[in-house]
């Protein structure tokens, strides 16, 4: 095994143990009562670090690891790149995903989720302030992209099912599904 492997491989557990830390501390604080970990750009650099070099291909371009944070990926330097809100919606990326961006010779830019984070669901009515979708769920409001409330066709007030990355206090949650409502007057026959 070459040097550069070894200490790639040591920074994948690096990066490891502290996202182990990081949902330790999380938890801790949700049973304390203390005021929530929001997950912080050091956790999103954290799950950016780089895939051991056997794991990244030989795809043509540039290759960038990085974490999705709710709205982009971010890298492990902390830099910001857009991702298209159709594909973080139908993919149902959720915070700390590990993802993988290519930027082809021709500047196209290449999106894969490769590193899905732990999930759990928590349901909401949506609302919207100044524009904003959110989803009200044990006293805490989560961000929704609005590409997810257009492609599920949710309007305000629909009971909604949300990712969130399981012992982080993310801000965005990935729109999951809308509850669909069994109105009085309605004759469902099975």
């Amino acid at each position: 095994m070459s040097q550069q492997q070894k200490l790639s491989d040591l920074k994948e557990m690096i990066a490891s143990m502290e996202r182990t830390l990081f949902a330790a501390r999380s938890l801790i604080a949700e049973l304390s009562g203390e005021e929530p970990i929001i997950p912080s750009r050091t956790f999103l650099k954290s799950q950016a670090s780089p895939l051991p070099s056997a794991i990244r291909g030989d795809e043509e371009g540039k290759v960038i690891i990085g974490a999705f944070d709710g709205q982009g990926m971010v890298d492990e330097n902390g830099e910001t790149y857009p991702v298209p809100v159709n594909y973080a919606s139908k993919s149902k990326i959720v915070v700390g995903d590990k993802m993988k961006l290519t930027i082809t010779p021709s500047g196209k830019f290449i999106y894969k989720q490769i590193g899905p984070v732990n999930r759990v669901n928590v349901l909401g009515p949506l609302t919207c302030e100044n524009g904003q979708y959110k989803v009200l769920s044990g006293g805490k409001e989560y961000f929704v992209l609005t590409a997810s409330v257009t492609f599920h066709k949710a309007k305000i007030g629909d009971e909604i099912s949300i990712l969130l990355p399981e012992g982080v206090d993310a801000k965005w949650g990935a729109l999951d599904a809308v509850v669909p409502k069994i109105g009085e007057e309605e004759n469902y026959e099975f």
